[in-house]
């Protein structure tokens, strides 16, 4: 038996069968004397085979509790991928879950597989999962594992937690019907036209196309995830054919209209523009295999859907695609916001619309909103400011990435702090545990916090427990008051059936939020897929200079299309590749003019990156001189300052690579410690 887990009676014939012997209380928490809370029991039977099997060797060996802190630890891990794939973050929760219970596991995190090990490679899973935009998941399954390592939920009420949340128990109807289909279909006409206007230069006739196309593209995706199956697979060139074909025709019959900002603003939905800048940043942070893996495979998916755009659009012009693209590109694309007072409500607009795609919960769409304006309008304003300062290189839009992206961590952080105080006073009066009941910002506090809940109720897009909770206020504090009553001979406060599962919802939404569920919205408006989308379409009709096509420079300073071989002539394929990148990452060749590229004067992966990493150093230093301050002048009380470390490891976590113990351990032992085992 493994000298690290403590020895357990022996477990009975029903292992793996449903039932549960035992479930371990919370631990050192300051609710134990008073609260009695039934004996929840998560059933093993719910599981897969495979886990089943592994669940009950690491339980006949170390202990139940051990085996369910594997399955709870592997659940999290692909809920956590499956909300939105941050290897980086969910490594860091991994991490403190190993640590905190001392778990022989170490785990593989790719962009679709994931290899889980326990007990030293004695047992091995495997999983392939999909991975979608998901904030509220990706918070919930965040605030779960944080509850389990602070010990204020047992492993069994976080595994009982997380199956309630898949089935939505803890998202509000609202969020239900934008989950998915068919009530998705209202986000993808609202982001599609908005896209079009603010980011692609298209007027108010080309939203209303983009609309159409963005309404047929969510049909497509509905009707071919019913089928399921290989019919995945054609969503995105069946997107882009129909999306082509409709943008086609409009031009065909109507003779006007910008087709790059319907295209674009139409497909901007499936480019996954994040993953340019997540990719770089687990290369800057080691994780090389997903970073790389992750930048290539989006490039590809992007690749696919423009070019079923390209068809789309030569099947409806009837062979005539490229000159109608040029032509409506130089007719029609002129923009209408840039100086106009509706610029910021269009783009609001526009975020309303990538945070329903993201599934933030409505009730937070407030904070996501403040995040993406704080981090565009800063982007937008540096880069106006020195774009006639820098005419022949990007210092000026790399710049303005860095800032935009730098601001958007640390007004992400600003609010996630407020928000994190606020909720904690608040659950804290709900549970009956405040002892400082005459402060009047905490009064002022919850009293804000119920309005709220209250108006939120009253326009239903809040979860119906929110108000039920309220009610548990007062039988929590009418019990309180009879347990400190010398004349009553209540010894505890008791909490049971629907009421118990409120009191756990408290203890898990007052933990602290998930960041990334706030700023990843921000960073996917900061740097859009399309991007790379205006590529391939310059790949794809070249421009046309001098009366000549395909004229665009080549790395060596031959003239051709940027990407017209890469994907034919086998012996310019890592010539093209290499000006890629050098492209994609920090800026156009020195041979190409700084306006000759469809997106020379857009946003490049690599500064966001810098920025999100500045954005993100800077709030951990504040963190720790804060923490040290505070520790230097005053004493700190110890749950505070484990607390404290916490939350600074999981800022870490945001942007690096947090390592293990168990990465790199010496290969020969300490010679002292050598020495003192030789008898042995």
């Amino acid at each position: 038996m493994d000298a690290a887990a403590p020895a357990t009676p022996p477990l009975s014939d029903d292992l793996g069968k449903g039932k549960i012997r035992r479930s371990t209380r919370p631990r050192g928490r300051d609710d134990i004397p008073l609260v009695l809370l039934s004996d929840r029991r998560f059933d093993v039977g719910t599981l897969p085979k495979d886990m089943q099997r592994v669940y009950r060797q690491l339980a006949e060996k170390h202990g139940d509790e051990y085996g369910l802190l594997f399955v709870f630890t592997m659940r999290t891990a692909v809920e956590l991928h499956r909300a939105w794939n941050m290897t980086l973050l969910t490594s860091n929760v991994l991490q403190q879950i190993k640590d905190e219970f001392d778990l022989h596991m170490t785990w593989d995190l790719g962009v679709f597989r994931l290899k889980f090990r326990v007990d030293d490679g004695a047992h091995e899973l495997h999983r392939k999962v999909p991975y979608d935009y998901d904030s509220e998941y990706q918070d919930i399954y965040y605030r779960i594992a944080i509850a389990l390592i602070r010990g204020d939920i047992s492993v069994d009420e976080a595994l009982l937690y997380q199956t309630e949340a898949k089935h939505g128990i803890h998202t509000a109807g609202s969020g239900l019907f934008l989950r998915d289909f068919p009530g998705r279909l209202v986000v993808y006409p609202l982001q599609a036209s908005m896209c079009a206007i603010i980011f692609f230069n298209g007027g108010w006739i080309d939203a209303a196309i983009a609309a159409i196309c963005g309404l047929v593209a969510g049909f497509v995706e509905y009707t071919l995830s019913c089928v399921g199956g290989q019919a995945k697979m054609l969503i995105d060139v069946t997107v882009g054919l129909t999306t082509g074909i409709i943008g086609g025709l409009w031009y065909k019959f109507q003779g006007q209209g910008c087709l790059s900002a319907i295209f674009l603003g139409t497909l901007y939905w499936f480019f996954y523009g994040t993953a340019f800048v997540i990719g770089l940043l687990e290369i800057i942070a080691g994780e090389l295999e997903t970073g790389v893996t992750r930048f290539v495979a989006v490039s590809v998916k992007t690749f696919v859907l423009s070019l079923g755009a390209s068809l789309g659009l030569m099947l409806a012009v009837k062979g005539g695609a490229s000159i109608a693209w040029h032509e409506s590109t130089e007719l029609y694309c002129g923009g209408i916001v840039n100086g106009q007072w509706y610029r910021i409500p269009v783009y609001l607009l526009c975020s309303v619309g990538v945070l329903g795609q993201f599934r933030l919960q409505i009730s937070r769409y407030w904070v996501g909103l403040l995040v993406q304006l704080a981090a565009y309008e800063i982007q937008y304003q540096t880069n106006n400011g020195l774009q006639e300062t820098f005419l022949i290189d990007h210092l000026d839009t790399a710049t303005s990435n860095i800032a935009g992206a730098t601001v958007g961590v640390l007004v992400a952080c600003a609010l996630s702090w407020v928000g994190n105080k606020f909720r904690k006073i608040y659950a804290a009066r709900l549970l009956q545990k405040d002892q400082t009941k005459d402060s009047c910002f905490r009064n002022l506090v919850y009293s804000f916090i119920r309005c709220r809940v209250k108006a939120d109720s009253a326009i239903r897009i809040n979860r119906r427990s929110e108000i039920q909770k309220l009610q548990l206020e007062k039988k929590l504090k009418r019990q309180h008051e009879e347990l400190n009553d010398p004349s009553s001979s209540r010894s505890r406060i008791e909490v049971e059936g629907e009421d118990e599962d409120l009191y756990l919802e408290t203890v898990v939404g007052s933990q602290d939020i998930n960041i990334w569920s706030i700023l990843m919205p921000a960073v996917y408006q900061l740097v859009p897929g399309s991007v790379i989308a205006k590529f391939w379409f310059a790949a794809i009709f070249p421009p046309v200079q001098d009366g000549t096509e395909n004229s665009e420079q080549k790395p060596d300073g031959t003239q051709d299309s940027v990407f017209s071989n890469l994907m034919g002539k086998k012996q310019f394929i890592f010539q093209n590749i290499i000006f890629f990148l050098q492209s994609m990452l920090i800026t156009s060749h020195t041979t190409i003019a700084r306006n000759n590229l469809p997106m020379s004067n857009k946003v490049i992966s690599a500064s966001l990156s810098l920025g999100l990493i500045f954005g993100f150093a800077l709030v951990q230093d504040f963190i720790y001189a804060r923490r040290h301050l505070l520790g230097s002048c005053c004493e700190e009380d110890p749950e505070k300052a484990l607390d404290g470390k916490r939350r600074q490891t999981t800022i870490s976590g945001m942007y690096t690579s947090v390592g293990s113990p168990d990465d790199d351990p010496p290969s020969i032992r300490h010679e002292s410690v050598k020495n003192g085992n030789k008898d042995e």
